[in-house]
């Protein structure tokens, strides 16, 4: 009977497992790989102390020897994936010792049973973002080998396709996948019952369309079970759908839309992705689902001026993103136990990332629905004290932070009767000149294109601003190699 150790283990105890790891007999090996697939079940420490030991190139010559038992295959295959659930340090750590070509190398064996010990790691490993997507579609072969496993089971349903979303992010393996037929595959997927299926299929097919007008018009037309893929989305945003499910249907439109596969007069779009995005946005929402209908919305609006009208006059949007401005973190129901100081900097660090995430949802949204209403820039600017956001957002620590409040900042700065007014009363044209001392090229771009409103003849702004370096400064952006900072540069010095 194989033995389960204790996940805290002492290294003596660790050690004589590990060494039994290289027996040349088979049995003995095996109980070791089982022996140390339970110790680091639920421990990250454990897991961390595993790796440390130098034990990972001996699973994975284990995995890659053909002469060995499928069984004892399958195991180390497992071990892996327990160490792979801990830390993105640890994921690191694994990608940095080879492991992904190992697992994708399993992938070609007939035994079931290691083929979903492989999936199931692979799997895990491409939830972190530092994971090797390049190598999903780096060899064609590898995702019609992971679509044609897709019949066998459920599980492998769920990790094929997590493993494909992650792949798909250029152009260039966007179209592959769709040559590979991989759209049909994820249509059927969006049809089962099973939400953690359903799940990864949205976002695979999210990132298959973003930006890709030839593969977002094939998403369009295709269908499966008598349904068009748009209205098997637009049945997995109703309301009695989980919100999860409800935001990536939405992604999947919006996406389709900024590609030119689905018009902005679309019902679809009209009465069911946009008030969608606006529901999810409300502080009754998770957090995190909350920045993303915002960014979301803030997307599927940036370019239309109708969407951006009728985005504005729904369900309280307006006031509704204003809130993000203002996140406080719930209390913790867990305050009574007493933290560690490296538990506590950890909490303290994922608010103040969740409260820049919320600020530059808000700032993006607000960005694109002022981009061309005067009136939607007026009850922008007159609710809750926005420009003192803004003035604030752009000397936020956040680069993200800072880009979304500048761009927000240009929207507004159309207005020939808020340039007169509210950004003068405001005096905005100080940190935005502190902000373009140093800053990156994203926001030298926005910045300096706001600037260039600030300097027109009837702004008040425009005689502190030239008294404050200005002239310097935009002759520097017309020696940038950049176009667009060029192009800013000349065209500030002319309207001066």
């Amino acid at each position: 009977m194989v033995s389960v150790m204790h996940p805290f283990m002492d290294v003596e105890c660790s050690r004589s497992y590990i060494d039994e790891l290289y027996s040349p007999e088979v049995d003995k090996c095996l109980e070791a790989i089982v022996c140390l697939k339970n110790s680091v079940i639920g421990s990250n420490r454990q897991k961390g102390h595993v790796i440390t030991q130098g034990v990972v190139p001996r699973l994975l010559q284990l995995v890659g020897d053909n002469m060995m038992p499928i069984q004892l295959k399958a195991e180390a295959t497992v071990t892996l994936g327990s160490l792979a659930k801990g830390t993105e340090d640890h994921i690191k750590a694994l990608v940095d010792m080879g492991v992904v070509p190992v697992l994708i190398a399993g992938l070609g064996s007939d035994e079931v049973k290691l083929i979903e010990a492989c999936l199931r790691c692979l799997r895990t490993i491409f939830e972190f973002s530092c994971a090797p997507v390049g190598l999903i579609c780096q060899d064609e072969n590898l995702p019609l080998r992971l679509l044609s496993l897709i019949p066998h089971s459920v599980s492998n349903q769920v990790c094929v396709a997590t493993i494909l979303a992650a792949g798909c992010k250029t152009a260039e393996n966007q179209n592959l996948l769709c040559r590979q037929e991989a759209v049909p595959a994820l249509a059927a997927l969006l049809c089962s019952p099973h939400y953690k299926v359903q799940m990864p299929s949205l976002r695979c097919l999210a990132n298959m369309c973003f930006q890709n007008q030839k593969v977002s018009a094939i998403v369009a037309t295709s269908s499966f079970g008598g349904k068009s893929v748009p209205d098997l989305l637009v049945g997995l945003m109703a309301r009695d759908k989980p919100s999860e499910m409800q935001m990536g249907a939405a992604r999947c439109i919006t996406y389709m839309h900024r590609a030119g596969a689905v018009s902005a007069e679309d019902p679809k779009i009209l009465y069911r992705t946009l008030p969608c995005l606006v529901r999810l946005c409300k502080k009754d929402r998770p957090c995190e689902e909350r920045v993303t209908a915002a960014e979301t919305l803030a997307y599927l609006t940036e370019v239309d001026t109708e969407l951006q009208r009728l985005a504005s006059i729904s369900n309280h949007l307006v006031p509704t993103l204003a809130e993000l401005l203002h996140y406080q973190p719930e209390p913790s129901h867990t305050q009574a136990v007493q933290l560690t100081p490296s538990q506590t900097a950890q909490r303290l660090e994922q608010e103040v990332k969740t409260a820049q995430d919320m600020k530059q949802a808000a700032f993006r949204a607000f960005a694109s629905l002022g981009a061309n209403d005067e009136d939607i820039r007026k009850k922008i600017i007159e609710t809750d004290n926005l420009m003192d956001h803004i003035v604030s957002g752009l000397q936020d620590p956040s680069q993200r932070v800072r880009l979304a409040a500048v761009r927000c900042l240009h929207s507004l700065s159309r207005s020939v009767q808020q340039l007169r007014t509210t950004f003068q009363d405001h005096s905005v044209w100080r940190p935005l000149m502190q902000l373009l001392q140093g800053a990156s090229d994203d926001i030298l771009t926005v910045a300096s294109s706001t600037l260039c409103n600030l300097l027109l003849e009837f702004s008040p702004s425009k005689e502190p601003i030239l008294e404050s370096g200005a002239v310097d400064l935009l002759c520097g952006l017309t020696r940038r190699q950049d176009p667009a900072l060029r192009l800013n540069g000349i065209w500030a010095l002319m309207v001066m």
